[in-house]
């Protein structure tokens, strides 16, 4: 069977409990030696096949016992409540890398490394983000809050800003970062992530992984 072709592109805003410098960009390991953390993405052009996903937003809360590659994680897939049943499934199959070459993308990455995957939510996701001033505000009622802000340097308060490129990445090539916070208010995966690492990057995926 010919698999489902599909794009979207978009922005994404990230938040895990690393350092400001997340190790897994640098293939090292986790800041405290373990993982856990949310993502948000906004579709602002999109397809699964014939369904059209332009303006939706899902969402991914993770976590996990030790480094990603080792495995044994729990993930919990959140769908704008605003898609149809067809759009809800599209979103749910590309956040799981399904019709994705293997380990093509970070979606692909989290689910395969995760051994407990949670039922999906859909929920109201509200998410407004700058890239560029590195601000963020995510709400999903009764599941999480999150929000982002430049990075300040405790020398003198100014605002500090660094990227990370990476030519050939899986979730991006060029992120900003910044500071985040994120706790869950429900849903089955707890979290609670004060001024650690925050990602702000620009997305385009299709199923063999970043178009660049």
């Amino acid at each position: 069977m010919a698999a489902i072709d599909w794009y979207l592109e978009g922005v994404e805003f990230s938040n895990c409990n690393c350092n400001y410098g997340c190790p897994c960009q640098f293939e090292d390991l986790p800041t405290q030696g373990f993982c856990q953390g949310f993502g948000v993405t906004r579709i602002d052009k999109g397809h699964f096949g014939d369904v059209r996903l332009d303006g939706l937003m899902m969402a991914m809360v993770f976590a996990w016992p030790g480094p990603i590659f080792e495995g044994k994680g729990a993930m919990q897939i959140i769908v704008d409540e605003r898609a149809s049943p067809e759009q809800q499934e599209a979103l749910e199959r590309i956040a799981r890398g399904e019709e994705t070459d293997e380990a093509a993308t970070h979606y692909w990455v989290f689910h395969a490394m995760s051994s407990t995957v949670h039922p999906s939510l859909a929920k109201p996701i509200q998410f407004d983000m700058d890239i560029d001033a590195r601000t963020a505000r995510v709400f999903i009622p009764g599941v999480l809050e999150a929000s982002g802000r430049p990075i300040r340097s405790p020398a003198n308060g100014e605002e500090h800003r660094v990227r990370i490129d990476i030519p050939n990445g899986i979730e991006f090539t060029l992120a900003e970062i910044g500071s985040a916070s994120t706790k869950t208010t429900g849903g089955a995966i707890p979290l609670e992530l004060n001024d650690s690492y925050g990602q702000f990057n620009k997305v385009r995926f299709n199923r063999h992984g970043v178009v660049r």
